[in-house]
């Protein structure tokens, strides 16, 4: 399918723009760049409440509750934990705070971000340590976060779907079966960059084959991937939570998601998996610029329902 008229305007408008690439300038601009993009974000939609927290390591968090119809009012709700996108190195609470609140009202689920350290000043595992033990402290402690124990989905966009698919991953190989539900936003999954994604897409469309080869670099250092860095690497994916995985058509990490979700499949994990055709990489967070964003979170949302509110 061609590009949507959104997505093309999307890339005529960063080409206008001429920014120097986020991996050729110092880090801290590069943040500063990514997060001066609110406008693009959409809008922040009200929930009940919004109130940042601490959770382990001294890892901050923020917690969105939901305007819920569906249970009694202050009753405990299932729990998304989000791990937010920008190739491990950009992004924070700020930036994906509108993101997070589409999902907690769209779910009708309690949303907790974890805003976890960012490469290259802390390399894998530091941050996939942090959103592991911020997964498990509230699941551990869910009466203080007025969430539901038996109901927990882990989420992310992006390098936050690599840390969401980690957590899965790990939390299996530990035995903490206690995860009921992961969520996939076109995730990097596998520094393989001659996968053919990587080959039809390298420049022109947004996310660049050359960004992701740096992101990956800024996140691993000298180390090489292992599983829990790049889940395709896992041998074994039998066992994990349902999973509801998202692509874009128009996207160097489309194979990432694909091969992930067919694997899964074939291993009996319960998979929804979905390309948004004519898309590219970041609509669901620049919801907004695509409509189709805003369209992805009601879907996740309605699946979110039916798996934590069965």
């Amino acid at each position: 399918m061609p590009l949507t008229p959104q997505a093309k305007a999307f890339l005529k408008e960063i080409d206008e723009q001429n920014a120097s690439p986020v991996e050729s300038l110092p880090v801290p601009q590069g943040r500063r760049m990514f997060a001066a993009l609110t406008r693009w974000h959409g809008t922040r939609v009200e929930v009940e409440s919004v109130k940042d927290c601490m959770l382990p390591g001294d890892v901050r968090g923020r917690i969105y509750r939901p305007n819920c119809v569906s249970i009694a009012d202050n009753a405990p709700q299932p729990a998304i934990m989000f791990f937010h996108g920008g190739g491990w190195v950009l992004g924070d609470l700020e930036t994906h705070d509108a993101l997070c609140r589409r999902l907690a009202s769209e779910s009708e689920c309690t949303v907790i971000a974890v805003d976890y350290s960012l490469s290259p000043e802390t390399r894998y595992p530091k941050s996939l340590d942090e959103c592991y033990d911020a997964t498990v402290h509230v699941i551990e402690n869910a009466s203080q976060f007025n969430v539901r124990s038996d109901r927990i989905a882990v989420s992310g966009d992006s390098a936050g779907g690599n840390l969401a698919a980690a957590v899965t991953l790990r939390a299996r190989d530990l035995g903490f079966d206690r995860i009921d539900l992961q969520v996939l936003i076109y995730p990097a999954l596998l520094p393989d960059y001659g996968q053919e994604s990587y080959l039809e897409f390298t420049d022109g469309f947004g996310l660049t084959r050359q960004r992701m080869i740096w992101f990956w670099k800024q996140y691993l250092g000298e180390k090489e991937a292992d599983c829990y860095a790049a889940p395709c690497l896992a041998k074994n994916l039998a066992g994990l939570p349902k999973t509801i995985l998202i692509t874009a058509e128009y996207d160097v990490l489309r194979c990432d998601g694909e091969v992930f979700a067919k694997r899964l499949i074939e291993s009996g994990v319960p998979t929804s998996y979905k390309r948004y055709h004519g898309n590219l990489h970041g609509f669901v967070h620049f919801a907004g610029m695509f409509d189709d964003g805003k369209r992805a979170v009601a879907e996740i949302g309605c699946w979110c329902r039916q798996h934590l509110y069965r």
